[in-house]
């Protein structure tokens, strides 16, 4: 039905940077997304949103990721962006791309499979 797939993982060094990036395809159209996020999940814990953006414009941002993240998103062309700026060894892990589209009128939820993020010494 949805389709998002990710590119952009791999690994950096404490300090360094990353950017994420996500197309989605399929059955999505601005008109029925509610926004779109990165979530990320550590070794042995859940997954995380880190950041999301709402059609409207306001973005959210876990505290961890504050002023280091930057989220961005083109709600025309299905894309979203993760700039990951200073980053650190707590940054860590599988990081999904995330969509929340109406559905038959209900509120729902999008993952892709995700790309590995390390950030090692």
């Amino acid at each position: 039905q949805v389709q998002l797939v990710e590119s952009g993982g791999g690994a950096v060094q404490p300090g360094g940077s990353l950017t994420l990036s996500c197309e989605g395809s399929g059955q999505i159209s601005r008109f029925t997304v509610n926004s779109w996020g990165w979530y990320r999940q550590a070794p042995g814990q859940q997954r995380e949103m880190v950041a999301s953006i709402h059609h409207t414009g306001p973005t959210n941002y876990t505290d961890a990721v504050k002023g280091r993240f930057t989220i961005s998103a083109d709600f025309t062309k299905h894309t979203v962006v993760l700039q990951m700026n200073q980053m650190r060894v707590e940054d860590k892990g599988l990081y999904y791309c995330h969509v929340k589209k109406l559905v038959r009128g209900r509120p729902t939820d999008f993952f892709g499979q995700g790309t590995q993020v390390n950030v090692t010494v």
